[in-house]
């Protein structure tokens, strides 16, 4: 369908709010006076090695780089791009389920591959071209 809103796909893996800490801390950012009065931000924490989630993805989301999950294997996030605080607790959980969910998708296993004759061809020419552009580079020699 033409101009159709993209479907969001459903939850791989579900994930369970009793696993999930939630504290709320202050805001930074726009906000006037309310941001000093009002703690709308949201940090949320998730406990991998403690969770339910399979083991397979537990060590892929441990394997993972990412500055949100500590050394322990707790993800922290700090959710406050709105002004709610139900929104942005909203907001956290769906980042957090976007991460468990991109870590249940195995990696694509690389198959190796050849290059063709073509791109050998075409490699080999480029390299003589510069060659013979860098050799008329040389020192002009007297001519005698």
């Amino acid at each position: 369908m033409i101009g159709a809103a993209p479907r969001r796909h459903a939850a791989r893996v579900p994930l369970q709010e009793s696993e999930m800490e939630f504290s709320a801390v202050r805001s930074q950012g726009a906000g006037g006076q309310n941001v000093n009065k009002v703690s709308s931000a949201i940090h949320l924490r998730f406990s991998i090695p403690a969770s339910s989630l399979p083991e397979t993805i537990k060590a892929r989301l441990l394997a993972l780089r990412d500055q949100r999950i500590s050394a322990d294997g707790v993800v922290v996030i700090k959710a406050q791009r709105s002004r709610s605080q139900p929104q942005n607790r909203i907001d956290a959980i769906a980042r957090l389920q976007a991460l468990v969910d991109g870590a249940a998708t195995p990696p694509k296993r690389r198959r190796p591959t050849r290059p063709t004759l073509g791109s050998q061809l075409r490699r080999l020419e480029s390299k003589a071209a510069k060659g013979r552009v860098k050799q008329l580079r040389g020192r002009v020699g007297r001519g005698d």
